[in-house]
């Protein structure tokens, strides 16, 4: 079995081949890949997490879409003063699928 750790968009992913990812958004090369910096590799019963040699791994992975997240609302209130604020915030997502670790 083969996965990798992964950062993504300020967070850290368990991935495997075929598996699908929903990240920050990202912006994919002209063949529509991205490419990922692993922080651990597990090959079987090899543990590898040195920097030298992660940075001979490459993670790939096909942009399957963008999409936007589910809004959330943000309300702020002071008593006996009349302030009221209101705001939504939608974050900016991609769906990607990881196609090859190696």
């Amino acid at each position: 079995m083969v996965y990798a750790i992964v950062r993504a968009g300020g967070r850290q992913e368990k991935v495997e081949v075929g598996t699908v990812l929903v990240v920050d958004r990202q912006k994919a090369g002209e063949d529509g890949k991205l490419t990922f910096a692993p922080v651990l590799l597990v090959d079987g019963e090899t543990v590898t997490h040195a920097a030298a040699d992660l940075a001979k791994v490459t993670v790939t992975a096909e942009l399957l879409g963008d999409e936007r997240g589910k809004k959330i609302v943000i309300q702020k209130f002071k008593n006996k003063t009349g302030y009221k604020k209101r705001q939504g915030h939608r974050q900016e997502l991609s769906r990607v699928r990881i196609t090859a670790i190696g």
